[in-house]
């Protein structure tokens, strides 16, 4: 792989260096940005939101930490009925209240965003997952169906590597620095395809998307705080649960996902056998996420 380099061929291919081709390559254009609303919650949080879909059942989608909407899209892509993508507080144009946040907080704007529409089942990636691990936590009942993707933390902090990238990811964001920000999500495009134009299209999107929306301070507490005081406690959760890890993912260790798939009494573990699943095995997600929900 050639070393990676900012800022992004403007032709859309790769850039090289040295002996190698050299005509230009055009990646796929990202997809625009979904019209969104904002949406007032019982906390007095305003919330961003998109509902796709119509019918039942309802699903509702909670990104991962700087993340947002575009990414949890594609995985409902073939879930039935009605579907409820938010954006987080402190991420796009949900609003930030002062102070540092806990995992509560978070379960507090998934319940808002479930109750408003009125949603029997729930997806959550990495930072929704734990959300959604806390909410289940407090409201055992609250849904019939659940899907944790790449859980990243449960009753322990989360490790060191962990801590200290995301802790660089929103250093970069407050800097304002384009290259820096590109250098903090590098990581997130598997080495194989990081100097291509689906690794660039991902890498632009990623950096438009927190240059322009940014990430909330109140964030940046999180990485060492934990979803749960007890694991134990998911024994009372009656939702039938699908737990996903994969192996080799330092920022989603596979030992969390075992240790939520065991703590929780009607769950279904599967563990992809290397990092990158959004890019590596993102048809045989979707499919898997759907024939749960489904």
């Amino acid at each position: 792989m050639r070393d990676f380099r900012w800022p992004p061929p403007p032709d859309g291919g790769p850039r090289t260096y040295g002996p190698g081709p050299t005509a230009p390559r055009s990646g796929r254009p990202a997809l625009p940005d979904p019209e969104t609303e904002l949406v007032a919650t019982p906390h007095g949080v305003r919330l961003e939101r998109l509902v796709t879909g119509d019918g039942d059942p309802v699903t509702v989608f909670a990104h991962g930490l700087g993340t947002g909407i575009s990414t949890t899209r594609p995985l409902g892509s073939a879930v039935n009925g009605r579907k409820i993508f938010f954006q987080f507080r402190g991420h796009g144009r949900s609003e930030a209240p002062e102070g540092e946040w806990s995992y509560a907080d978070l379960a507090r704007d998934l319940r808002a965003v479930a109750d408003l529409g009125n949603a029997s089942r729930a997806l959550g990636i990495s930072l929704g997952a734990g959300a959604l691990c806390r909410l289940l936590w407090e409201s055992p009942g609250r849904f019939e169906r659940a899907v944790f993707v790449l859980p990243a933390v449960l009753d322990e902090p989360r490790p060191e590597v962990a801590r200290r990238r995301l802790t660089e990811l929103l250093t970069a964001v407050r800097s304002g620095d384009a290259a820096e920000v590109a250098e903090a999500v590098a990581f997130e495009v598997p080495a194989a395809v990081r100097n291509t134009p689906a690794g660039w299209a991902y890498l632009r999107q990623r950096v438009d998307q927190l240059t322009r929306d940014g990430l909330a301070t109140g964030l940046a507490s999180l990485p060492g705080q934990v979803a749960v005081r007890q694991r134990s406690a998911l024994a009372a959760v009656t939702a039938r649960t699908l737990v996903i890890g994969c192996a080799g993912d330092d920022l989603h260790p596979v030992a969390v996902a075992e240790q939520l798939a065991e703590a929780l009494p009607a769950a279904t573990l599967h563990v992809y056998d290397k990092p990158g699943l959004l890019w590596t095995h993102r048809t045989d997600l979707r499919e898997r996420i759907s024939g749960f929900l489904n």
